[in-house]
């Protein structure tokens, strides 16, 4: 019998079973190969790995309220955790070539504004809070409202501000910035290095890797920061362990007695959801949550659009499984609280990935098992001197100044909330006071200009929470 009539005799053969691969992340209708999936996603872990460094660096360079710091170890443990975890969801869920990680910015908050009013437990607790309120404002479609709330020219300020917060803190943290002893008495507060000089050999190691950095940066090397931080390292190592050179930081660069030991998963599971509000107040709680939200929510949004259109996914202005993509951005900040990290959220160097050929979620499974990977090399991030990982601060917070092009300076009623928002986040250390500011001079500015139905109610509400949290210690003070 010959095929043809065994076809007639048992009915039309069975379609060809689509591949694993095709069926969970399209390959083939996205025109990328699985090759081209996986070198885009080693390409965004090579960009990104950087994070695993430097979010140990901020969160372990404060105490919280009762004087506790957390260990390198830890944090890097729970950093990578963390990323690897949300990373592979991203893939799996949303199918789309973002990677996830602790954000800059926002661990800033986490570190030097939340942590010093509360334990890090009630810190962690707050940013699981925060994926919990971002994941009900997906599932309800409250997102919309909060973002035409909001103006533009705000969260483009809000980004810009925290570039310069991002660019200071590193900049303290290598030494280039210090506080003048005698600022009460003196008109400078700050200075240049020690006595307005840059002296010694960890600063040379610190202007060597910001150097290094702009250039790779500049010339758009894959994995420029990376790059910079180990050379610099290895330039660190060898001035301490072959010249004895002292004076650095925080972290004195050794090598270590081991490349690989077991991770330190201290930190997992270690939250009090609720009591930051009690240690630090009902206003200030609410306040703190208030900017994890507004940071992690909209810089998801932009970094997802961007990179997104950048990989052709968009269609019609649509980018296909926008909630569930918002969703696992959401579910990044509780798992970020739950294993001590900070808030994860969508990266922009997951670009690197896409313009190496990353069109589906597989890239981002590729850079998650990465992540997973260097749980058994914490020991390599002890090593890493402040020196020589601040300059990535540095030039990261460069990178988001470059949003200050699309902000309207032309146009009256935002050019002083812009200001102010810019402004007061790095001269104050406190993205909050920002926030505060620049919204309430906006509603302000709109309603003495008879314009107050265009700040809209939920707007005012935000504006006079924040009024009130500015002024709630002054009114305690004058009923004692």
């Amino acid at each position: 019998m010959t095929r043809t009539e065994s076809e007639l005799r048992l009915g039309s053969p069975p379609p060809p079973r689509t591949p694993l691969f095709e069926r969970i992340f399209e390959i083939r209708g996205r025109g990328t190969t699985v090759g081209r999936e996986i070198r885009g996603g080693v390409t965004t872990f090579v960009a990104i790995v950087y994070i695993v460094l430097l979010n140990p660096l901020i969160l372990g360079a404060s105490a919280d309220i009762t004087g506790a710091r957390l260990s390198t170890g830890e944090l890097t443990t729970a950093t990578a955790l963390s990323a690897a975890v949300v990373t592979i969801l991203m893939g799996l869920v949303g199918n789309a070539p973002l990677a996830l990680a602790a954000g800059l910015g926002v661990n800033g908050v986490v570190a030097f504004q939340m942590a010093p009013a509360m334990t890090w437990p009630q810190a962690f607790g707050l940013v699981i809070l925060e994926g919990v309120c971002i994941v009900a404002m997906v599932l309800s479609g409250l997102r919309e409202r909060i973002m035409n709330a909001i103006p533009k020219p705000l969260k483009t300020a809000l980004t810009v501000g925290i570039g310069l917060y991002i660019a200071l803190v590193g900049l303290v943290s290598a030494g280039f910035v210090t506080r003048t002893p005698d600022s009460a008495q003196s008109t400078v507060p700050v200075r240049l290095g020690i006595n307005g000089h840059l002296v010694g050999w960890p600063m040379a190691v610190f202007c060597f890797g910001l150097l290094l950095m702009i250039v790779l940066t500049a010339r758009k090397v894959p994995g420029a920061i990376l790059i910079s931080i180990v050379a610099a390292t290895i330039l660190a190592i060898v001035l301490n362990e072959v010249f004895h050179v002292s004076g650095w930081q925080l972290v004195s660069p050794k090598v270590p007695g081991s490349l690989v030991s077991a991770p330190d998963f201290s930190l997992l599971g270690h939250i009090d959801l609720f009591g930051g509000f009690v240690t630090a107040g009902p206003i200030a709680a609410t306040v703190f949550l208030f900017t994890l939200v507004l940071s992690g929510f909209f810089d998801a949004m932009g970094t997802i659009t961007s990179v997104s259109d950048e990989a052709g996914l968009a269609r019609d202005g649509r980018i296909p499984r926008m909630n569930r993509i918002l969703f696992v951005d959401g579910v990044g900040a509780v798992v970020g609280g739950a294993t001590g990290a900070s808030p994860n959220t969508v990266f922009l160097e997951s670009a690197a990935g896409v313009g190496e050929g990353a069109r589906t979620g597989l890239a981002s499974v590729v850079t998650g098992l990465l992540f997973a990977a260097t749980l058994a090399f914490t020991p390599l991030a002890s090593v890493v001197p402040a020196e020589a990982a601040a300059p990535a601060l540095v030039v990261i917070g460069a990178m988001m100044m470059a949003q200050c092009r699309n902000i309207p300076w032309h146009e009256s009623d935002y050019v002083i909330p812009v200001f102010l928002t810019i402004a007061i986040i790095p001269f104050t250390y406190s993205i909050t006071n920002g926030v505060g500011a620049g919204l309430i001079a906006f509603v302000l500015i709109k309603v003495c200009k008879g314009k107050w139905r265009e700040t809209g109610w939920l707007l005012t509400v935000l504006a006079v929470i924040f009024a009130v949290y500015f002024g709630v210690n002054g009114v305690e003070a004058l009923f004692r």
